[in-house]
C-alpha cells in the first residue's frame, strides 16, 4: 500500500461528505486507502460516512460507541494505517485534484524529503470565497525556507496547514499523538513526526487543499475564548517541550516558546484583556531575547496596555 490518508471525525455531518469525496475521487496510479473514524457523533456524522463506505471500497470506516477525542482518535487512525506514506486530512477540510498524486511524486522522486506540505486557500465556508494563502501568507513565512525542519516548526509556528502535509511512514507512529494536549494535536504532531523522521519538510507552492473557515471549527471557538486561547498556549509550548527527546537545543525550545508566548500576549492585547497581556508579555521577555522589533516594544510599554495598543496597532 503505497499512500494512507487518515481523517478524524466528530459532529461533520455538513462537511464530511465533500472532504471524503475529494481525495476518494482523486485520479492517482498507486494503491492508496483512506481511513475515517467516527468519534461517536451525536449526529449524522456516521451515516454519511456508511453510504460512501459502501460506494468506495478504498474507504475503511471505524465507528466508535464511545467519544474518546481527537488524541485518542488519531491513535486509533494512526494504528490503523498500512501505507508507506501518510496524509492526514480534517474532516472539513478539502483536497483538490491532484493532491494525492503531485504529493507521492515528490516524496518517491525526493528521498532526501521526509515531509512535504503544500499551499492551501483558506476559504469561508458560507461564502466559499477565498480569504488567504495559509502559508505564503503566514505572518512568519520571511522566515521560513523552501526546506525547513524541526527547528523551524518550533520558532515560527504553524506555517504548515494541517491537512496539506504528506510524510513517509516510521515506527514511532502512534508515539506523534501528545495525549495532554486538549485543543491543539496538529502542531505538536508535525513536531514529533519531524523529530521521529528527522525530517527535511519540503513546501510545494501550488495550491492542492482548501483549509474551511467555519464558526465550529477549533480555530474559530478559540478565537472567541480567553480560556481556549490560554489552553492552545499550553498545548504549544509542550509541543516544543516535548522536541526535547530530539535533541534538539534548549536555545531553539526556549525561543519557540517566549514568540508563541508573544503571540498569545497581542490576542489578550487588542481584546483588552490586560492582565494577560501583561503576564504573558513577561513571560515571553524572561530570557531577554526578543522574536523581533514589536515584541521588544510590546515588553517597553508592558505596565502601560493602551499605549501598547496604539503604537501596535
Amino acid at each position: 500500500m503505497k499512500l494512507s490518508v487518515i481523517v478524524p471525525a466528530f459532529k461533520l455531518e455538513q462537511y464530511i461528505e465533500p472532504c471524503l469525496r475529494s481525495v476518494l475521487e482523486q485520479t492517482v496510479n498507486f494503491d492508496y486507502e483512506v481511513i475515517v473514524c467516527d468519534d461517536a457523533s451525536p449526529d449524522n456524522t456516521a451515516a454519511v460516512i456508511q453510504r460512501l463506505e459502501n460506494a468506495f471500497p478504498h474507504l475503511r470506516a471505524i465507528y466508535k460507541t464511545q467519544n474518546g477525542g481527537l488524541a485518542n482518535n488519531m491513535k486509533t487512525l494512526l494504528s490503523s494505517a498500512q501505507g508507506e506514506y501518510i496524509a492526514y486530512l480534517d474532516g472539513d477540510d478539502i483536497a483538490l485534484p491532484g493532491k494525492l498524486q503531485k504529493q507521492v511524486d515528490y516524496l518517491d522522486s525526493h528521498p532526501d524529503c521526509q515531509m512535504v506540505y503544500h499551499e492551501s486557500d483558506m476559504f469561508d465556508s458560507d461564502t466559499n470565497a477565498s480569504i488567504k494563502l495559509y502559508s505564503q501568507q503566514h505572518y512568519n513565512w520571511q522566515h521560513v525556507p523552501a526546506r525547513s525542519g524541526i527547528e523551524h516548526l518550533i520558532r515560527y509556528g504553524t506555517y504548515l496547514q494541517a491537512s496539506a502535509v504528506m510524510f513517509r511512514r516510521h515506527d514511532h507512529l502512534v508515539d506523534t499523538v501528545l495525549a495532554d494536549c486538549k485543543i491543539i494535536l496538529d502542531y505538536p504532531f508535525y513536531i514529533l513526526n519531524a523529530g521521529f523522521l528527522n525530517a527535511s519538510i519540503d513546501f510545494m507552492p501550488e495550491v492542492l487543499g482548501r483549509y474551511r473557515i467555519h464558526s465550529q471549527s477549533f480555530g474559530a471557538q478559540t478565537q472567541r475564548s480567553s480560556e481556549r486561547r490560554e489552553q492552545s498556549l499550553n498545548d504549544i509550548i509542550a509541543a516544543c517541550q516535548a522536541a526535547s527527546q530530539f535533541g534538539v537545543a534548549k536555545e531553539i525550545i526556549d525561543a519557540g516558546i517566549s514568540h508563541h508566548q508573544f503571540a498569545a500576549a497581542l490576542y489578550f492585547l487588542f481584546r483588552e484583556q490586560d492582565a494577560l497581556f501583561t503576564r504573558y508579555i513577561c513571560a515571553s521577555a524572561a530570557n531577554g531575547d526578543f522574536f523581533n522589533e514589536r515584541h521588544a516594544l510590546a515588553f517597553e510599554h508592558h505596565q502601560q496596555p493602551q499605549k501598547a495598543r496604539e503604537l501596535l496597532a
